[in-house]
């Protein structure tokens, strides 16, 4: 287990719902995210598209599907092991697509920068900007550059919205899931949100905890050639696995039940959490994904996931149920069973 030399002042409090001013926590992804949606944006903006509340919006334009989805991105520090927000920004929206079934195609990229932003620093984040999009074969067409006063921002911003398109036949909806229907995970979970939170608070580790930020378009790819009984996929980002199952049980009203031995964490994000009196689950992550499938589909399905780099250490980590509908379980190496909510207040703010 990593050993802690430098210990942060760090809390995680469950905030009490607040009607009058935003909070941290209603950025999380978690419980507070979903409130200010139903109760601020869905009434304002309610549409059939819209309702889907999927990582992506799938639209028709003339007789072709495109997924459609926008992300902004304001993680600190700028830099951190494994990636930047540069590259962090093209890996998130082009797996916000790929959640879909599609094949990214095109992204927009807006920067909101503080004045005093150092060039080099703003160079610095285009640049890997640019590789990350070219490796990943998608193309930045557009964008906007606006400037704030300094003390007004934090440096620097992204916005980036993508377009792809999605294959015919594939149909992938977090409405979907069905009892019988298992839960695959593509990797180690949490490696992401230590990771910032390691270089952010300045915490050494017996080894380095990289992100896992990485595009998955390709693992769909290949995902979905193996198998046509692919239900629904997230990437489980803010608010980590759990958040990420309980949206997909609420959104088809079924239970997920877990199996905690089943679930991948790497020994230095592990002792990391228990250290820091982190979960796992909650831990934000980018670049695994959650794939729920039928059961005959399984096994290949898994099978598919391990051929890919991005996929290696894939597993079967539960299934969907009739029990508990909108729920999720967890069964422990004990024999018990607890329940795991979503996210209430905000673990790691400024994550993504």
């Amino acid at each position: 287990m990593a050993e802690l030399k430098t210990i942060a002042n760090l809390a995680c409090p469950s905030p009490l719902p607040a009607k009058d001013t935003v909070l941290l926590g209603h950025g999380s992804g978690g419980t507070m995210t979903g409130d200010l949606i139903r109760e601020i944006f869905l009434p304002a903006f309610d549409n059939p598209v819209l309702a889907h509340l999927d990582d992506q919006a799938i639209v028709q334009v003339n007789g072709a599907r495109l997924a459609f989805t926008t992300d902004s991105f304001v993680v600190k520090p700028l830099f951190f092991p494994g990636g930047d927000i540069g590259s962090l920004a093209v890996h998130g929206t082009v797996n916000d697509l790929a959640m879909g079934g599609a094949r990214p195609l095109f992204l927009s990229a807006a920067f909101i920068l503080e004045e005093g932003l150092p060039m080099d620093v703003l160079r610095k984040v285009v640049s890997s900007m640019r590789r990350a999009a070219a490796e990943a074969g998608v193309a930045i067409v557009t964008g906007d550059t606006k400037v704030v006063e300094k003390g007004s921002g934090d440096q620097l911003f992204v916005n980036t919205s993508g377009i792809g398109t999605v294959p015919r036949g594939v149909n992938l909806s977090a409405h979907l899931a069905r009892p019988g229907d298992v839960v695959l995970l593509s990797g180690t979970i949490g490696d992401h949100g230590i990771a910032i939170l390691a270089e952010r608070e300045g915490l050494e580790f017996d080894s380095q905890i990289q992100s896992d930020s990485a595009a998955l378009h390709e693992l769909v790819a290949n995902m979905l050639a193996v198998s046509h009984k692919i239900r629904c996929m997230r990437d489980p980002t803010r608010g980590g696995v759990s958040s990420a199952l309980n949206e997909i049980a609420a959104s088809s009203k079924v239970g997920i039940e877990l199996i905690e031995r089943e679930i991948p964490v790497r020994e230095e994000v592990r002792g990391a959490c228990e250290m820091l009196g982190l979960d796992p689950l909650y831990v934000a992550n980018e670049g695994k994904l959650i794939a729920i499938a039928a059961p005959d589909d399984a096994r290949n399905l898994l099978a598919g996931m391990q051929a890919n780099r991005l996929g290696k250490n894939a597993r079967i980590i539960g299934k969907v149920c009739e029990a508990h509908p909108g729920m999720v379980t967890m069964r422990t190496d004990l024999g018990t069973s607890h329940i795991v909510d979503m996210l209430a207040g905000d673990q790691l703010p400024r994550i993504c």
